[in-house]
């Protein structure tokens, strides 16, 4: 089955900066209606990924197709078959939202009237149907997310992606977009790729995610595959000397990272129990002042990914392509 994204030792400069430095993935797979996240913290090439996925941005080598068409030499036929939604307003302001909308669906190549049908249809079904007459000027910033979300799924496109859909939004509008993108994927088939510095609203609704850090990726998971894992993450503070702590609870099994102040992050895997965590503070004599635990969530993935959770010696991880430096 064709990727819906698939990136093969991409790498793009920006002036004389590198910014994206050999990046190998396939997110997802075309005609399934799957959710991929992307991550990473500022600057780590997110929006250059995506730009250089809509063609605004040329690659020095390597390349980035979408549903088997290359990014660069086929960019019509991508342009075509993807909706986006920008982070930053990209509006008429003295413009109404259905003209507005209509006027995007014939540039995406809708047929006038079936632009024009395709835009009341949209806008109520986003919610805006009684202020669709209404100058986007007027609009407020949940409403102005609303409408992007609209104008990027006019033309029924068979990717969507979105940067930072829910930024603003208070938590009924919150709530609301998330549903809308689920429905999008779930109802009808569309892909996304969700960009978004809230890591709740990427757990919520994708089905797997690929992290950047420094324009490499550092990790590429099936968030079902990592649910399923049933691993526990521990927080736990003790009092004494804990400067062997981690060789025993690496010995055990456990991943863990050391915070200071006697502070740790363990990770328990599957069929690793509270006991050996019991065992090893007895066996250094320290004093246990706070132990709390949740199950996997995508936190810790991107906090293991950003380097503050260490991963066990010898352990395999996931296997992403990352050509050039082989980083993960």
């Amino acid at each position: 089955m064709t990727p819906v994204i698939e990136l093969d030792n991409l790498r793009v400069r920006l002036g004389r900066r590198e910014i994206l430095k050999g990046i190998s993935c396939r997110l997802g797979a075309s005609g399934t209606g799957r959710a991929v996240g992307l991550l990473g913290p500022n600057g780590a090439g997110k929006s250059t990924l995506i730009l250089t996925l809509l063609g605004f941005h040329k690659s020095f080598s390597g390349s980035a197709r979408i549903l088997g068409f290359d990014c660069q030499a086929r960019s019509r036929e991508v342009k075509a078959r993807v909706g986006y939604m920008p982070e930053n307003d990209a509006f008429i302001a003295d413009m109404s939202a259905v003209r507005f909308l209509r006027v995007m669906g014939e540039i995406s190549g809708l047929p006038p009237k079936a632009a024009l049908e395709k835009s009341h249809e949209v806008l109520f079904h986003v919610g805006l149907g009684e202020a669709r007459y209404r100058n986007l000027g007027t609009y407020s910033l949940g409403m102005k997310q609303m409408a992007k979300l609209a104008q990027a799924v006019l033309h029924g496109p068979d990717l969507v992606i979105l940067d930072e859909p829910t930024n603003g939004l208070d938590p009924a509008a919150r709530v609301r977009m998330l549903r809308l993108i689920r429905e999008m994927k779930e109802d009808h088939g569309m892909n996304v790729l969700l960009c978004s510095h809230l890591l709740r609203d990427v757990e919520e609704v994708c089905d797997e995610v690929v992290i950047l850090k420094e324009g490499v990726v550092v990790h590429h998971a099936n968030l079902d595959e990592e649910r399923r894992a049933n691993r526990r993450f521990v927080e736990l503070e003790v009092a004494g000397d804990d400067r062997m702590l981690a060789a025993t609870l690496h010995q055990s099994g456990a991943e863990c990272s050391g915070e200071g102040g006697g502070r740790w992050r363990i990770v328990l895997p599957a069929g690793l129990g509270f006991d050996m965590i019991w065992h090893a503070v007895s066996i250094h004599n320290l004093e246990v002042c706070k132990l709390k635990y949740r199950q996997d969530t995508l936190e810790e993935i991107f906090l293991k990914a950003m380097g503050h959770i260490e991963r066990t010696p010898g352990e395999a991880g996931h296997s992403v392509e990352v050509a050039s430096n082989g980083r993960l």
